[in-house]
């Protein structure tokens, strides 16, 4: 705790002298009003009036009258005396007072910045504190404060709090930082010694690209989000996006963050290829690995084409179904179907279309159509109709055949049933005959 020094008065606070008296108050404070009165003896009467200060001439005036300081400050600290010419019925004479010391003491100590931290880290919160302190006898006496960095207020000016809390410091916030104390009444303000505050950036660390895709897949018209992260680094980032192929610059953004997005809304088959990213706050640019990015491309509508060895096929011909979708990704696996019945499936792991051998029967006239799906969705080719030649005829014949086989045994089962009957009355009638008594 700080030591006051209390008010010396090494003479009384009235002096007298030759019948001469200074009177002055008995202790002062920075901001009180000092009066000084230089009072003669009875039955002399002051013509003019000298008051000193160390030895040094203040005031003079033709009649009696005080000297007053306004506002006292530390500096009127002093010892002071008064003269006076002054008339006894016919004798004039003059006369000196005694010295009064007057030692005005201080209201307020001059306060003194505290930082919690005088290099903080870059981003990272601040607390400054004004210290001083009021003398015991002036406790009830309100103070309040302000703060300043390089002669401009922070905060909301003058509070009556002597913290003032900075969430985040920037390294366009270094500089030099002191603080004021005041009061009202009477208004006395003082300021602090200037201190340094130098706020320490981080340099950029360890910088990655990542991609953020719906599905996991970088799908050709779907959308691609290209995330910049940098695990260290302090204040405004600039991030920037790069593409391998070309070295131009994708993008670019300034944030106070650790993370960027660039966003490709509708990503296309030439986005393909090697990206990177790189980070930069002010130290020197960081960039990430390269990342590749492979697009994927939805199979387009496939197209189905019949080959036949002549140019209306008969039963027995051999034909080609060849489905082939001319854009997509590969695998791509082709469906084929008659009249929506599946005929079987192929792959194709390299892209490209496939082929399907079909021997034909009466059956096979009808229509045709082949599906191609790589995973992103199922495309359907149009239909195609096949008609064989004399299938129609066939089929005629066939049904005729089936319907005079039906026929031929349902007269078969007639004849079997009609002969097994008369075989059994035969043999019944036979043994008949053999019973009869002679």
């Amino acid at each position: 705790m700080l030591l006051w020094s209390l008010l010396v008065v090494l003479a009384p606070a009235s002096a007298q002298a030759d019948g001469l008296t200074l009177l002055a108050p008995p202790s002062v404070f920075e901001g009180d009003r000092i009066v000084l009165t230089c009072q003669e003896e009875k039955n002399w009467k002051i013509e003019t009036v000298t008051y000193y200060k160390d030895g040094k001439k203040l005031l003079s005036l033709e009649k009696f009258s005080d000297f007053s300081v306004q506002s006292a400050i530390l500096s009127d600290s002093g010892s002071y005396y008064c003269t006076a010419t002054g008339r006894r019925l016919l004798w004039t004479s003059k006369k000196t007072s005694q010295i009064v010391n007057i030692k005005v003491q201080e209201l307020f100590q001059h306060p003194v910045l505290t930082a919690s931290s005088f290099q903080p880290i870059e981003g990272g919160p601040v607390t400054l504190t004004c210290e001083t302190q009021l003398h015991p006898q002036k406790s009830v006496i309100q103070l309040q404060f302000c703060f300043f960095r390089d002669s401009q207020a922070l905060g909301s000016g003058w509070s009556s709090s002597p913290e003032l809390q900075i969430a985040a410091m920037w390294s366009e916030d270094s500089g030099s930082y002191w603080c004021e104390a005041e009061t009202l009444v009477p208004r006395i303000r003082k300021q602090s010694p200037q201190s340094q505050i130098h706020v320490q950036r981080i340099p950029i660390s360890n910088v990655t690209l990542e991609t953020r895709v719906p599905g996991g897949q970088v799908i050709e018209g779907g959308k691609l989000d290209l995330l910049c992260s940098v695990a260290e680094g302090t204040g405004n980032i600039t991030f920037s996006w790069h593409r391998e192929a070309t070295g131009l610059s994708l993008g670019k953004k300034i944030q106070r963050s650790l993370t960027a997005e660039l966003d490709i809304l509708a990503v296309r088959e030439s986005d393909a290829g090697g990206y990177h990213c790189t980070a930069d706050n002010g130290h020197e640019p960081i960039q990430s690995k390269v990342v590749n990015i492979l697009v994927r491309i939805p199979a387009s509508s496939p197209v189905l084409t019949i080959t036949a060895p002549r140019a209306r096929p008969v039963v027995g011909d051999v034909v080609e179904l060849h489905c082939e979708a001319l854009r997509g990704s590969a695998p791509i696996l082709y469906q084929f179907y008659h009249e929506d019945v599946s005929l079987g499936n192929s792959s194709a792991p390299s892209g490209g279309g496939v082929s399907f051998n079909l021997s034909l029967t009466a059956e096979h006239s009808g229509n045709y159509s082949c599906e191609a799906n790589n995973g992103l969705g199922a495309q359907r080719s149009e239909v195609v109709t096949l008609s064989i030649a004399g299938a129609n005829g066939c089929r005629r014949d066939l049904v005729i055949a089936r319907a005079l086989g039906g026929l031929f045994g349902i007269l078969a089962l007639t004849g079997g049933v009609v002969l097994f009957y008369h075989w059994s009355h035969k043999i019944s009638g036979e043994s008949s005959a053999t019973n009869i008594p002679r």
